[in-house]
């Protein structure tokens, strides 16, 4: 299997982010990234953002998501990528949040009953926060530079081994296959 670079939370025009679908796409590749999956807001989104993900790519594939705001002791976000059957659930940024390690396992424990969570991130703006990559967390990690900008692009991305396929990226995610990288 081929080792696969991608990017799991890009925020693009379609919400708060200043890189339309098209600019981010083209800026991963750039990058030397395998796939890219562009998680814009919910509560953001631009009416008929559906068609503006149907970018042009020199061989990166684009995962379609969201990133799902829910309110649970405060608000936290989930991003929500899917692949033609499969479907995957990252909860966002844990050290965003200011909770105590012991409200942070209530709060995941209260939202995988909304949302069958497959993975926390263990990056914050794509930087490491290390408390989170904690075995009492009990789901696969990974890595996101959950970026806005140019300049926030590629600092946190996984590597999985995987065939080329949003499908089997997903499924691999979720088997834990995931290695999270940093710049």
């Amino acid at each position: 299997m081929p080792l696969l670079k991608g990017a799991l939370h890009v925020h693009t025009t379609l919400s708060d982010g200043q890189l339309t679908p098209q600019q981010a796409a083209a800026q991963y590749a750039r990058l030397g990234f395998d796939f890219v999956a562009l998680t814009d807001h919910d509560y953001l989104l631009r009416p008929n953002h559906a068609q503006s993900l149907q970018v042009k790519t020199n061989g990166l594939l684009v995962l379609p998501g969201v990133e799902i705001t829910l309110h649970e002791r405060g608000y936290v976000h989930v991003n929500r990528i899917t692949g033609s059957h499969e479907v995957l659930h990252i909860f966002n940024h844990p050290a965003e949040y200011d909770l105590e390690f012991h409200d942070l396992l209530r709060v995941l424990e209260a939202v995988a009953q909304k949302y069958p969570i497959d993975a926390v991130e263990v990056s914050s703006k794509g930087f490491y926060t290390p408390e989170y990559d904690n075995p009492r967390i009990p789901y696969p990690k990974v890595a996101s530079d959950d970026s806005h900008t140019a300049g926030g692009c590629g600092r946190a991305w996984i590597e999985v081994e995987s065939e080329r396929d949003a499908d089997a990226i997903i499924r691999a995610i979720k088997n834990g296959a995931a290695r999270p990288c940093f710049r």
